[in-house]
Protein backbone atom coordinates (compact mmCIF):
# COMPACT_ATOMS: atom_id res chain seq x y z
CA UNK A 1 0.00 0.00 0.00
CA UNK A 2 1.01 3.32 -0.95
CA UNK A 3 0.69 6.89 0.94
CA UNK A 4 -2.61 8.60 1.72
CA UNK A 5 -4.33 9.53 -1.45
CA UNK A 6 -5.07 13.56 -1.01
CA UNK A 7 -8.57 14.33 -2.65
CA UNK A 8 -8.61 18.01 -3.13
CA UNK A 9 -11.58 19.95 -2.70
CA UNK A 10 -13.33 23.26 -2.87
CA UNK A 11 -15.19 24.17 1.06
CA UNK A 12 -19.01 24.59 -0.07
CA UNK A 13 -21.33 22.06 1.76
CA UNK A 14 -22.00 20.37 -1.46
CA UNK A 15 -17.84 20.09 -2.94
CA UNK A 16 -17.27 18.18 0.71
CA UNK A 17 -20.36 15.62 0.15
CA UNK A 18 -18.74 14.91 -2.97
CA UNK A 19 -15.51 14.63 -1.96
CA UNK A 20 -16.40 12.51 0.78
CA UNK A 21 -18.31 10.12 -1.71
CA UNK A 22 -15.13 9.81 -3.37
CA UNK A 23 -12.90 9.21 -0.07
CA UNK A 24 -15.81 6.32 1.03
CA UNK A 25 -15.14 5.05 -2.00
CA UNK A 26 -11.47 4.75 -2.27
CA UNK A 27 -11.81 3.23 1.01
CA UNK A 28 -14.43 0.69 0.30
CA UNK A 29 -11.43 -0.64 -2.44
CA UNK A 30 -9.02 -0.54 0.43
CA UNK A 31 -7.52 2.98 -0.43
CA UNK A 32 -6.56 4.92 2.17
CA UNK A 33 -7.13 9.28 1.47
CA UNK A 34 -7.60 12.30 2.71
CA UNK A 35 -9.37 15.83 2.22
CA UNK A 36 -7.65 18.97 1.15
CA UNK A 37 -9.43 22.35 1.04
CA UNK A 38 -8.54 24.48 -2.01
CA UNK A 39 -10.31 27.84 -2.17
CA UNK A 40 -11.53 27.94 -6.02
CA UNK A 41 -11.72 31.84 -7.97
CA UNK A 42 -15.75 31.04 -8.02
CA UNK A 43 -16.13 30.96 -4.24
CA UNK A 44 -14.49 34.47 -4.02
CA UNK A 45 -16.16 36.28 -6.55
CA UNK A 46 -20.42 35.89 -5.39
CA UNK A 47 -21.43 38.93 -6.89
CA UNK A 48 -20.70 39.51 -10.80
CA UNK A 49 -22.61 37.25 -13.16
CA UNK A 50 -21.20 34.09 -14.04
CA UNK A 51 -20.72 34.88 -17.57
CA UNK A 52 -19.20 38.11 -16.58
CA UNK A 53 -16.38 37.28 -15.17
CA UNK A 54 -14.86 34.19 -17.71
CA UNK A 55 -16.14 31.28 -16.57
CA UNK A 56 -14.20 28.66 -18.25
CA UNK A 57 -13.08 26.45 -15.48
CA UNK A 58 -13.46 29.15 -12.75
CA UNK A 59 -14.66 26.27 -10.13
CA UNK A 60 -11.89 23.99 -11.24
CA UNK A 61 -8.88 26.35 -11.93
CA UNK A 62 -7.60 26.21 -8.52
CA UNK A 63 -8.05 22.83 -7.66
CA UNK A 64 -6.43 21.59 -11.14
CA UNK A 65 -3.58 24.21 -10.14
CA UNK A 66 -3.04 22.29 -6.84
CA UNK A 67 -3.10 19.08 -8.11
CA UNK A 68 -0.37 20.29 -11.13
CA UNK A 69 1.60 21.41 -8.40
CA UNK A 70 1.83 18.22 -6.14
CA UNK A 71 -0.25 19.59 -3.27
CA UNK A 72 -2.75 16.77 -4.53
CA UNK A 73 -3.32 13.86 -5.50
CA UNK A 74 -6.59 13.76 -7.43
CA UNK A 75 -9.23 16.52 -7.60
CA UNK A 76 -13.30 16.11 -7.21
CA UNK A 77 -15.63 18.41 -9.77
CA UNK A 78 -19.09 18.83 -10.83
CA UNK A 79 -18.45 17.57 -14.17
CA UNK A 80 -20.64 19.84 -15.59
CA UNK A 81 -17.87 23.05 -14.32
CA UNK A 82 -14.89 21.03 -15.90
CA UNK A 83 -14.06 22.34 -19.38
CA UNK A 84 -14.37 20.35 -22.24
CA UNK A 85 -10.59 20.05 -23.24
CA UNK A 86 -8.45 19.44 -19.81
CA UNK A 87 -5.67 21.10 -18.78
CA UNK A 88 -2.26 19.45 -19.67
CA UNK A 89 -0.89 16.83 -17.82
CA UNK A 90 -4.79 16.05 -16.31
CA UNK A 91 -6.60 13.03 -16.60
CA UNK A 92 -10.26 11.89 -15.92
CA UNK A 93 -9.68 8.64 -13.55
CA UNK A 94 -13.04 8.55 -12.97
CA UNK A 95 -17.47 9.25 -12.86
CA UNK A 96 -19.35 8.64 -10.34
CA UNK A 97 -23.09 7.01 -10.78
CA UNK A 98 -25.00 9.60 -11.71
CA UNK A 99 -27.21 11.63 -9.53
CA UNK A 100 -30.79 13.55 -10.78
CA UNK A 101 -30.22 15.46 -13.84
CA UNK A 102 -32.77 17.72 -13.66
CA UNK A 103 -33.51 21.69 -12.41
CA UNK A 104 -35.38 22.78 -9.54
CA UNK A 105 -37.13 25.66 -9.23
CA UNK A 106 -37.28 26.97 -5.46
CA UNK A 107 -40.24 29.41 -4.57
CA UNK A 108 -39.92 32.06 -1.66
CA UNK A 109 -42.56 30.74 -0.03
CA UNK A 110 -46.09 28.40 -0.48
CA UNK A 111 -48.34 31.61 -1.64
CA UNK A 112 -45.81 32.15 -4.69
CA UNK A 113 -45.83 28.72 -5.26
CA UNK A 114 -49.20 28.46 -5.73
CA UNK A 115 -49.51 31.29 -7.58
CA UNK A 116 -47.20 29.35 -10.56
CA UNK A 117 -49.07 25.99 -9.99
CA UNK A 118 -52.01 28.06 -11.41
CA UNK A 119 -49.32 30.00 -14.11
CA UNK A 120 -51.40 30.00 -17.39
CA UNK A 121 -48.19 31.02 -19.73
CA UNK A 122 -50.78 33.69 -21.65
CA UNK A 123 -51.98 34.92 -18.90
CA UNK A 124 -49.91 38.15 -18.62
CA UNK A 125 -48.88 36.82 -14.93
CA UNK A 126 -44.63 38.01 -14.37
CA UNK A 127 -42.39 36.10 -11.82
CA UNK A 128 -39.00 37.43 -11.30
CA UNK A 129 -36.76 34.15 -11.23
CA UNK A 130 -33.23 34.26 -10.01
CA UNK A 131 -30.20 32.52 -11.64
CA UNK A 132 -26.83 33.30 -12.75
CA UNK A 133 -26.76 30.53 -15.69
CA UNK A 134 -27.49 31.79 -19.10
CA UNK A 135 -28.53 28.43 -19.99
CA UNK A 136 -31.26 29.01 -17.12
CA UNK A 137 -32.11 32.13 -18.23
CA UNK A 138 -31.87 31.26 -21.73
CA UNK A 139 -34.68 28.63 -21.43
CA UNK A 140 -36.73 30.43 -18.82
CA UNK A 141 -37.27 33.58 -21.06
CA UNK A 142 -38.16 30.81 -24.35
CA UNK A 143 -41.07 29.80 -22.35
CA UNK A 144 -41.63 32.93 -19.97
CA UNK A 145 -40.50 35.95 -22.07
CA UNK A 146 -42.45 38.68 -19.62
CA UNK A 147 -40.55 37.12 -16.90
CA UNK A 148 -37.74 38.81 -15.10
CA UNK A 149 -34.43 37.27 -14.53
CA UNK A 150 -32.40 38.63 -11.15
CA UNK A 151 -28.90 37.46 -10.78
CA UNK A 152 -28.03 35.30 -7.54
CA UNK A 153 -24.70 33.97 -6.85
CA UNK A 154 -22.90 31.41 -4.13
CA UNK A 155 -22.97 28.14 -3.11
CA UNK A 156 -26.04 26.94 -2.62
CA UNK A 157 -26.66 27.44 1.19
CA UNK A 158 -25.43 30.79 0.22
CA UNK A 159 -28.28 30.98 -2.78
CA UNK A 160 -30.83 29.66 -0.58
CA UNK A 161 -30.68 32.80 1.75
CA UNK A 162 -30.56 34.73 -0.94
CA UNK A 163 -33.94 34.26 -2.34
CA UNK A 164 -35.70 34.78 0.90
CA UNK A 165 -33.61 38.54 1.15
CA UNK A 166 -33.80 39.70 -2.45
CA UNK A 167 -36.89 40.74 -4.78
CA UNK A 168 -37.33 37.54 -6.45
CA UNK A 169 -40.37 34.77 -6.57
CA UNK A 170 -38.03 31.88 -6.96
CA UNK A 171 -34.56 30.64 -7.80
CA UNK A 172 -33.42 27.88 -10.52
CA UNK A 173 -31.06 24.94 -8.60
CA UNK A 174 -29.48 21.81 -10.00
CA UNK A 175 -31.71 19.06 -8.26
CA UNK A 176 -28.77 16.74 -7.76
CA UNK A 177 -27.28 19.88 -5.89
CA UNK A 178 -29.81 20.47 -2.86
CA UNK A 179 -30.50 16.80 -3.10
CA UNK A 180 -27.53 15.62 -1.97
CA UNK A 181 -27.21 17.39 1.02
CA UNK A 182 -30.71 17.30 2.16
CA UNK A 183 -31.70 21.01 1.28
CA UNK A 184 -34.13 20.58 -1.19
CA UNK A 185 -37.60 22.64 0.00
CA UNK A 186 -40.85 21.35 0.52
CA UNK A 187 -41.63 24.42 -2.01
CA UNK A 188 -39.74 23.18 -5.08
CA UNK A 189 -40.92 21.75 -8.81
CA UNK A 190 -38.84 19.76 -10.70
CA UNK A 191 -38.07 21.24 -14.33
CA UNK A 192 -37.99 18.43 -16.40
CA UNK A 193 -38.91 20.83 -19.45
CA UNK A 194 -35.86 22.38 -19.21
CA UNK A 195 -33.15 20.62 -20.61
CA UNK A 196 -29.58 20.33 -17.93
CA UNK A 197 -26.33 21.61 -18.72
CA UNK A 198 -24.38 18.97 -20.60
CA UNK A 199 -23.04 16.39 -17.36
CA UNK A 200 -25.44 17.74 -14.95
CA UNK A 201 -25.67 15.34 -11.71
CA UNK A 202 -22.09 13.96 -12.45
CA UNK A 203 -18.97 13.76 -9.93
CA UNK A 204 -15.67 13.63 -12.07
CA UNK A 205 -12.64 12.86 -10.38
CA UNK A 206 -9.10 14.07 -12.26
CA UNK A 207 -5.21 13.03 -11.04
CA UNK A 208 -1.99 13.69 -12.92
CA UNK A 209 -1.42 11.90 -16.19
CA UNK A 210 1.92 9.85 -14.81
CA UNK A 211 0.04 9.21 -11.49
CA UNK A 212 -0.69 5.73 -12.65
CA UNK A 213 -1.50 4.88 -8.97
CA UNK A 214 -4.33 7.33 -8.42
CA UNK A 215 -5.65 6.74 -11.78
CA UNK A 216 -6.22 3.03 -11.03
CA UNK A 217 -7.63 3.18 -7.91
CA UNK A 218 -10.33 5.36 -9.17
CA UNK A 219 -11.16 3.38 -11.99
CA UNK A 220 -12.82 0.69 -9.36
CA UNK A 221 -15.49 2.81 -8.84
CA UNK A 222 -15.82 4.55 -12.34
CA UNK A 223 -19.24 4.02 -13.78
CA UNK A 224 -19.31 2.86 -17.53
CA UNK A 225 -22.72 4.10 -18.46
CA UNK A 226 -22.40 8.07 -16.76
CA UNK A 227 -19.41 7.96 -18.42
CA UNK A 228 -20.80 7.28 -22.05
CA UNK A 229 -23.72 10.02 -21.79
CA UNK A 230 -21.50 12.49 -20.17
CA UNK A 231 -18.80 12.18 -22.82
CA UNK A 232 -21.23 12.31 -25.50
CA UNK A 233 -23.08 15.53 -23.76
CA UNK A 234 -19.62 17.18 -23.48
CA UNK A 235 -18.79 16.10 -26.92
CA UNK A 236 -21.92 17.91 -28.07
CA UNK A 237 -20.67 20.54 -26.06
CA UNK A 238 -17.75 20.78 -27.43
CA UNK A 239 -18.27 20.67 -30.93
CA UNK A 240 -20.33 23.85 -30.31
CA UNK A 241 -17.19 25.54 -29.08
CA UNK A 242 -19.14 26.61 -25.72
CA UNK A 243 -19.01 26.69 -21.97
CA UNK A 244 -20.77 28.28 -19.22
CA UNK A 245 -21.78 31.28 -20.70
CA UNK A 246 -23.37 29.99 -23.57
CA UNK A 247 -26.91 28.64 -23.26
CA UNK A 248 -26.42 25.57 -24.49
CA UNK A 249 -27.89 21.72 -23.19
CA UNK A 250 -27.96 18.37 -23.67
CA UNK A 251 -28.50 14.99 -21.86
CA UNK A 252 -28.50 11.57 -23.40
CA UNK A 253 -29.95 8.74 -21.63
CA UNK A 254 -29.53 4.87 -22.10
CA UNK A 255 -32.71 2.83 -22.22
CA UNK A 256 -32.05 -0.85 -23.49
CA UNK A 257 -29.22 -0.83 -25.21
CA UNK A 258 -29.83 2.73 -27.07
CA UNK A 259 -28.62 6.11 -26.30
CA UNK A 260 -31.16 8.80 -26.20
CA UNK A 261 -29.81 12.35 -26.76
CA UNK A 262 -31.59 15.50 -26.91
CA UNK A 263 -29.73 18.80 -27.50
CA UNK A 264 -30.42 22.65 -27.90
CA UNK A 265 -28.67 26.45 -28.04
CA UNK A 266 -30.97 29.25 -27.84
CA UNK A 267 -30.31 33.22 -28.05
CA UNK A 268 -29.07 35.23 -25.02
CA UNK A 269 -32.27 36.42 -24.73
CA UNK A 270 -33.85 33.63 -25.16
CA UNK A 271 -36.24 33.92 -28.06
CA UNK A 272 -34.57 31.56 -30.32
CA UNK A 273 -33.73 28.16 -29.87
CA UNK A 274 -32.70 25.14 -32.02
CA UNK A 275 -32.69 21.71 -31.06
CA UNK A 276 -31.80 18.22 -31.86
CA UNK A 277 -32.52 14.33 -30.81
CA UNK A 278 -30.81 11.34 -31.80
CA UNK A 279 -30.94 7.58 -31.25
CA UNK A 280 -27.99 5.07 -31.84
CA UNK A 281 -27.16 1.80 -30.25
CA UNK A 282 -24.89 2.11 -27.43
CA UNK A 283 -22.11 -0.38 -29.60
CA UNK A 284 -22.40 2.62 -32.32
CA UNK A 285 -23.03 5.55 -29.98
CA UNK A 286 -19.08 6.65 -30.71
CA UNK A 287 -19.68 10.17 -32.07
CA UNK A 288 -23.24 10.60 -31.52
CA UNK A 289 -22.16 14.38 -29.33
CA UNK A 290 -20.29 15.46 -32.27
CA UNK A 291 -22.91 14.13 -35.16
CA UNK A 292 -25.77 15.94 -32.94
CA UNK A 293 -23.57 19.35 -33.16
CA UNK A 294 -23.18 18.98 -36.69
CA UNK A 295 -27.32 18.51 -37.46
CA UNK A 296 -28.03 21.49 -34.98
CA UNK A 297 -25.53 23.65 -37.04
CA UNK A 298 -26.34 23.39 -40.17
CA UNK A 299 -30.34 23.62 -38.83
CA UNK A 300 -29.92 26.79 -37.64
CA UNK A 301 -27.54 26.58 -34.72
CA UNK A 302 -24.50 28.63 -36.54
CA UNK A 303 -26.51 31.58 -36.94
CA UNK A 304 -27.61 31.95 -33.46
CA UNK A 305 -23.78 30.96 -32.06
CA UNK A 306 -22.29 32.68 -34.38
CA UNK A 307 -24.43 35.94 -32.30
CA UNK A 308 -23.10 34.97 -29.78
CA UNK A 309 -20.31 34.91 -30.24
CA UNK A 310 -20.19 38.24 -32.21
CA UNK A 311 -21.46 39.96 -28.74
CA UNK A 312 -18.31 38.37 -26.21
CA UNK A 313 -16.85 40.63 -28.71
Amino acid sequence: MMGKIRIGTRESQLAIWQATQVKELLAQHGFESELVFIKSEGDIDLVTPLYEIGVQGIFTRSLDSALLNNKIDVAVHSLKDVPTQLPNGILQAAVLKRGPVYDLLVFKNKNVQNKYDSLNESDGTQFTIATSSIRRKAQWLNKYPGHTIHNLRGNVNTRLKKLQQEDCDGAIFAQAGLERIGLRPSTSVILEWMLPAPAQGAIAVVCKQDDRFSFTACQYFNDGETELCTKIERDFLRQLLGGCSTPISALAEIKKSQVYFKGNILSLDGREKVEVEKIADVKSSTGLGKLAAEELLANGGEEIAGNIRHAAK
